[in-house]
């Protein structure tokens, strides 16, 4: 047996499996990383360009969208811990913007149809992404928050970098809007974190992509890990795609020369725009893991990272956000956490998150294992695609002890 418990032939069988997926063309490349007990297997597949010759490497540098979020979770627990900001205080300190909020009577209802919100927006309601403000996961596009969100440029879906203005306009337009749901009362994806992401830096007095530059990846060795691709590593970025299912093959969504992750984006997203490959990323896992602890350096305490962890919702907020959580999970500060087991890979106690451009990490404190996949094709829908279920199906199957 090896020194964490995998079976050589079963990670054969999930490098099998993984490549059918390429070879079916359903996705034009992958990477995928299971790393258990100090043993790490690596396989990268297929190709960077749809259509080019350009191999998959383990170097291969992705746009990571959603899996941004676990990471700037830790940067601002980081900041708990020096005292710098407090879970229940109101943001309003460093966020006064978002003062005095009002909440809308009616979600379909007009802009000035509101009644004053019944307490203060808190760190905590950004973290369980409770600050009363997102995305509606119901028909909607009549709505007129929904227009006006659509206006402020403040929901774009897939993220778009280059798009957004500065942090200091994008949280005024913020603030010109009324909240949809009271604060704390209701889990919608995914504004709050891109609300954390401001506090972090006035809380922080740096810009965010250098707090968390200097804070989390220096630390961690990321050396890969940012808000865009310099140009030295350009070529290790791939083109990033979108599935046409009329004719079949892959339509472009982000170029690798020239897009919008080539260059410092004026809103470094705290929801979702880092890059990174699955070794700076397992470097971050492994942390978590290890109760905020790499090599020398501490980043959080044990219990920061048992309360980042932790399940945030209560059985209503859970069975609301049912699309993305089913019956077995639910939230904790900037992921996901297993709280019931339902098939192969929902470990209670498991945490991390999916990237809805093709990404997916998660950390098992119960098997000691980390499993990444890297792809660059856009989610289709909040339900992930076969080639997510499969990679961790496979990365479970491959256990042996």
């Amino acid at each position: 047996m090896s020194v964490g418990g995998l079976s050589k032939a079963r990670l054969s069988r999930m490098n099998r499996i993984m490549t059918g997926h390429v070879e079916r063309g359903e996705v034009p490349g992958i990477v995928t990383l299971v790393s258990r007990r100090g043993e790490t297997h690596v396989n990268a597949i297929g190709v960077t360009t749809a259509g080019g010759d350009e191999p998959m490497r383990r170097d291969t540098i992705f746009r990571i969208a959603s899996m941004t979020k676990p990471i700037a979770a830790a940067a601002a627990m980081i900041l708990v811990e020096e005292c710098r900001l407090r879970l229940d205080d109101p943001v309003d300190r460093l966020l006064p913007e978002l003062a005095n909020r009002k909440v809308l009577k009616r979600l379909d209802g007009p802009l000035d149809d509101t009644v004053p919100a019944k307490r203060p927006i808190t760190l905590r309601d950004l973290l369980t992404l409770r600050m009363g403000l997102g995305h509606i996961m119901a028909p909607s596009s009549g709505f007129p928050i929904r227009k006006a969100l659509d206006d402020a440029q403040l929901l774009l879906g897939p993220p778009h970098p280059q798009q957004l203005p500065p942090p200091d306009e994008w949280i005024r337009r913020v603030g010109t809007l009324p909240l949809m749901r009271q604060p704390g009362e209701t889990w919608m994806y995914d504004l709050g974190l891109d609300v954390l992401g401001v506090l972090i830096a006035r809380a922080a007095d740096q810009l965010l992509d250098t707090f968390m530059r200097e804070r989390v990846f220096e630390p961690l060795g990321m050396k890969d890990t940012g808000f865009s691709v310099p140009a030295e590593k350009q070529d290790r970025l791939p083109g990033c795609y979108v599935k046409n299912h009329k004719t079949g093959a892959f339509d472009g969504y982000d170029d690798a020369h020239g897009g919008e992750w080539t260059r410092p984006p004026a809103f470094p997203s705290a929801a979702g725009g880092l890059v990174s490959t699955v070794d700076d990323y397992l470097a971050f896992c492994q942390m978590m893991l290890n109760h905020g602890k790499h090599g020398r350096h501490r980043i959080l305490s044990r219990l920061s990272v048992e309360l980042m962890t932790t399940d945030q919702l209560t059985p209503e907020q859970k069975a609301e956000a049912e699309l993305f959580f089913g019956d077995s999970s639910s939230w904790g500060f900037g992921m996901a956490v297993v709280t019931r087991r339902d098939d192969l890979s929902s470990v209670p106690g498991r945490f991390g998150w999916t990237g809805g451009f093709g990404t997916s990490a998660y950390s098992d404190p119960k098997e000691v294992m980390v499993g990444i996949l890297m792809t660059q094709r856009l989610m289709d829908s909040p339900e992930p695609p076969p080639v997510f279920s499969d990679f961790w199906t496979s990365a479970y199957q491959s256990t042996d002890d």
